[in-house]
């Protein structure tokens, strides 16, 4: 009987994508990394092509990375996968699941509908609103719709004047549609970042930030450590990520003096925090769901 073959949308060279494209060809003996940006919709022929290969013939698609950089360019690529997975082609996370997490809102608005606990959350196009949210949340942080890792957030305190509050908004708003104002709430230098697989849960890591950066990502000096949640936490992780029925992701928490909130779901979770955190090869575990569910 034939292996199966698995293609891996992702960054071709990025770490994430080529670990879990390795996993997958130490247990079929293939490999595929596709750069989504070099991939065709024939709409004509239904097949979708990256240089010679039609990625409607393989067995399954795995999405590590969809973009570097989300934009409303990303849906249009989520669409593509969509019409794909309409006729039959095997995709993990599924594509409307992935699609409610690129662009920040729809993620907000599932998980209020699935009455998770996030920080207060206001959405407006009003900078004259935005400022009055701002000064009534006290210290607040600017999210783009588009972004991971905080790139593009801005955080506004109390300390801040009027004026460089006002033009922090105006410069804001002409990047972006919309406000998306959330108020900061109190860490103890980490959030935790708790992983699912197959909604079944993994295991949890915390990000902890240095003190030269507000935010705990990596990105900005953060490091892993391993976090043992309460069975509690664990139930509020699985109720946030059960919103979206991802195929793998990471629901990130914070611990506040208020109990514990949902900062977001991942669309597409990560690898090197349950490595280096949990000790857990998360990416051989993902290849091995996957194998599972496509021979169904």
């Amino acid at each position: 009987m034939n292996k199966p073959k698995i293609g891996v949308i992702g960054t071709p060279g990025k770490w994430s994508t080529e670990v879990l494209a390795e996993r997958l060809k130490e247990r079929t003996g293939y490999s595929l990394v596709i750069d989504m940006k070099d991939v065709e919709l024939r709409l004509d022929t239904n097949q979708l092509m990256y240089k010679d290969v039609d990625l409607a013939q393989l067995d399954g698609l795995i999405v590590k990375k969809i973009s570097e950089v989300y934009s409303p360019a990303t849906e249009d690529r989520i669409h593509m996968l969509s019409h794909m997975e309409n006729l039959g082609i095997k995709i993990f996370s599924p594509a409307q699941s992935m699609g409610k997490l690129i662009n920040r809102l729809s993620g907000t608005l599932a998980l209020q509908a699935g009455n998770v606990p996030m920080p207060k959350t206001r959405i407006t196009e009003s900078e004259e609103q935005a400022f009055a949210s701002v000064r009534e949340f006290g210290s607040a942080i600017l999210k783009p719709l588009y972004s991971t890792k905080a790139r593009g957030m801005e955080i506004l305190t109390e300390n801040d004047s009027d004026e460089s509050v006002k033009a922090t908004l105006a410069a804001y708003r002409k990047a972006n549609s919309i406000f998306y104002i959330q108020q900061t709430v109190e860490l103890d230098g980490r959030d935790l970042g708790m992983v699912f697989l197959g909604g079944e849960y993994l295991c949890t890591y915390a990000r902890v930030g240095n003190k030269d950066s507000w935010n705990t990502t990596i990105n900005s000096g953060g490091k892993y450590e391993l976090f043992e949640p309460t069975p509690e936490l664990i139930e509020l992780g699985r109720q946030a990520q059960g919103c979206f029925n991802l195929s793998f992701t990471t629901v990130d928490i914070a611990l506040t003096n208020q109990g514990p909130v949902v900062f977001e779901v991942s669309a597409f979770g990560g690898f090197k925090g349950a490595l280096e955190g949990c000790g857990i090869d998360a990416a051989a575990a993902y290849a091995d769901y996957v194998l599972e569910e496509v021979a169904k």
